[in-house]
């Protein structure tokens, strides 16, 4: 259940929330949707993929474990990685847009996990005005709210350019355990590296490009799954 209400400085002057990251606040998941907004900083840290919703549109998502309910940047110690993708970053509050002008406006789930009296980071400063913390949401916010704008248009250019293609992904750990990922889709680097120079503009004019290239480059990231994922074995061995 959920109590999402809009946020505001009168009836939430005393709002704290705790920023911290473990399962208690819903973060042992395998995958993690990521957007076009935020691809450069995802593909550091994490392999990204595609998959498709219950509409069968396309979405993007980073790979965090292999296991169900499993995030291998995860310990007690909290999240283990550069970057935090901005959808476990932004905790209870979410974007809903006002009924009479379609603004944007920042609403907050009073009974989210991350919603403790008297913990946390403030909200709002003493005098009412937005908080540090509350500054970095709505940055975060925005970046989604972009995303899911942009991730259409982007889809669109990568099927137009025939760019995404199936992916089997297996990882082998040893004889005996081996995993076999389903559903999953990727850039096809043979069709990358084949694009003339109309298909290539065509992509870099549509801002894309760079996101093409960035899933790409990410996908060296499945191996240091398989190492943390090695070290989780040997901790429990």
């Amino acid at each position: 259940m959920t109590n999402r209400v809009l946020l505001n400085n009168v009836d939430h002057g005393d709002l704290r929330v705790l920023t911290g990251h473990g399962a208690a606040f819903g973060d042992n998941i395998n995958q993690v949707l990521v957007f076009p907004t935020e691809f450069e900083a995802v593909q550091r840290e994490y392999p990204i993929f595609f998959r498709k919703d219950a509409d069968g549109a396309f979405q993007a998502v980073a790979l965090l474990g292999l296991d169900r309910d499993e995030n291998l940047f995860l310990d007690q110690r909290g999240w283990n990685a550069r970057y935090v993708p901005a959808v476990q970053q932004r905790g209870p509050f979410s974007i809903a847009l006002r009924e009479r002008d379609g603004e944007p406006m920042i609403h907050v789930d009073l009974d989210h996990p991350r919603v403790r009296a008297g913990e946390g980071e403030p909200v709002f400063l003493p005098a009412g005005g937005n908080s540090p913390y509350l500054q970095h949401v709505a940055r975060l916010l925005g970046l989604i709210y972009d995303g899911l704008e942009i991730g259409k248009a982007m889809f669109e250019s990568l099927a137009a350019a025939e760019l995404v293609e199936p992916v089997d992904v297996e990882i082998k750990l040893d004889d005996h355990v081996q995993y076999d990922l389903p559903d999953l889709y990727t850039i096809s680097q043979a069709r990358f590296a084949a694009l003339d120079g109309p298909a290539l503009a065509a992509l870099h004019q549509a801002g894309f490009l760079a996101a093409a290239q960035w899933v790409l480059s990410s996908l060296g990231n499945v191996g240091t799954l398989v190492e943390l994922k090695n070290r989780k074995r040997a901790l429990a061995a």
